[in-house]
């Protein structure tokens, strides 16, 4: 099922404010919170879809890049485990949860979901970035590539953890395994509480007090993944896709990193791209193109054949129309443009001297009045 647009899931203009988004996004996640809507599945869609739209249109480059891209532009080309695949519970608890004030997890006060985190602090880790070459015929089809990547993988000795054994850790002391520490202080206007990262055990609730002998308790490794990615067909040089997850893991357990992906073109030994349209300069001779006939032009797709009329000038444009490449989008795809030029040789034999000699005064060879002023007109358009 294709993805609803951001802007209508969080009910602003595109033309919003990022305050406008903050407030949509807050109502909205209260109306569909877990808490409210107990064991209600549809909700808790709503309350994740929501979050996923905020991600994206309260970061301004992400915003952009959707605005200009789709879903495709930040990663919405697969709906399931590849790009954008969507945002988990404890990726939207970790991200947004001080939107609604006090400390992570605390939604506007309700229990249930959010209470239960108990203002532990949940780690992530950090993205990876690679670049990913593609050819034209990549770029039109779509593709799919298989890459190696270094990166920090959970411990499989401790699962994550950084501890020895099921003993190798105790709940923290100083927060009780809140994660958070309350003051009171008395000021003029009366007592006022704050809440603090614990910083015993950095927000996490508990202490390793025995160290996995694998990781050094750092419940992380470095390792080698290989990583399939899906690329959309009709990306473009410079535009970043993401995977969800598929980043550096984080310590002690909690949330991957994503793995972005920038897109690089390869140069084509005979195509130039302009936007969503293929360009390629057809090199005739004089004879065909002043008697015509048929020539092959390449495309992504291989060879095809083109004709060529009598008296073909040069500077004439053939449009090939769907020879280009799709859009990122889905809403259509461009033309092959097929420039034409007339190649005039440099050396001649004296015989072939001779038989030029011998046209050169023929009326079908020199150019009449009206030749003379549509090349003249054709000339002052590329100026104006």
């Amino acid at each position: 099922m294709a993805k609803r647009d951001y802007y209508e899931v969080l009910g602003v203009d595109k033309n919003a404010s990022e305050e406008e988004i903050k407030k949509a996004y807050r109502k909205k996640a209260i109306q569909y919170h877990p808490d409210k809507n107990p064991g209600d599945k549809e909700a808790e869609e709503k309350f994740k879809e929501a979050a996923e739209a905020y991600d994206v249109l309260s970061d301004p480059q992400k915003r952009q890049r959707y605005d200009q891209f789709g879903h495709a532009g930040v990663g919405g080309a697969s709906q399931s485990g590849g790009f954008g695949g969507g945002m988990s519970m404890e990726d939207i608890f970790s991200q947004f949860g001080d939107i609604f004030g006090g400390h992570f997890g605390s939604f506007g006060g309700f229990g249930g979901f959010g209470g239960q985190r108990g203002g532990r602090r949940v780690n992530r880790g950090s993205d990876l970035r690679v670049k990913v070459k593609l050819s034209l015929k990549d770029i039109a089809t779509g593709v799919e590539k298989k890459i190696k990547v270094k990166k920090y993988v959970a411990c499989s000795h401790c699962h994550g953890t950084g501890a020895e054994g099921s003993d190798g850790t105790k709940t923290c002391d100083t927060c009780k395994g809140s994660g958070v520490v309350t003051r009171i202080a008395n000021t003029i206007l009366g007592q006022m509480q704050t809440q603090t990262t614990c910083p015993t055990c950095g927000g996490e609730g508990k202490v390793i007090v025995k160290k996995c002998t694998n990781c050094n308790g750092e419940g992380i490794v470095r390792d080698e993944e290989v990583i399939t990615i899906n690329i959309p067909a009709g990306v473009a040089e410079g535009m970043q896709l993401s995977m969800n997850g598929k980043g550096n893991a984080a310590r002690h357990g909690g949330i991957n990193g994503d793995l972005l992906i920038l897109v690089e073109e390869e140069p084509h030994p005979e195509l130039l791209r302009d936007e969503n349209d293929l360009i390629y300069n057809l090199l005739l001779s004089f004879p065909q193109a002043a008697l015509g006939g048929s020539v092959e032009v390449p495309t992504v797709d291989g060879k095809v054949k083109v004709k060529i009329d009598p008296g073909t000038q040069p500077g004439k444009v053939l449009r090939l129309r769907n020879k280009g490449l799709p859009s990122v989008n889905g809403y259509g795809t461009g033309d092959l443009l097929v420039n034409v030029s007339v190649y005039v040789p440099e050396n001649l034999s004296q015989s072939e001297k001779d038989t030029l000699n011998g046209l050169e005064n023929s009326p079908n060879f020199q150019p009449n009045k009206t030749m003379k002023e549509k090349f003249f007109d054709k000339f002052r358009r590329l100026f104006n």
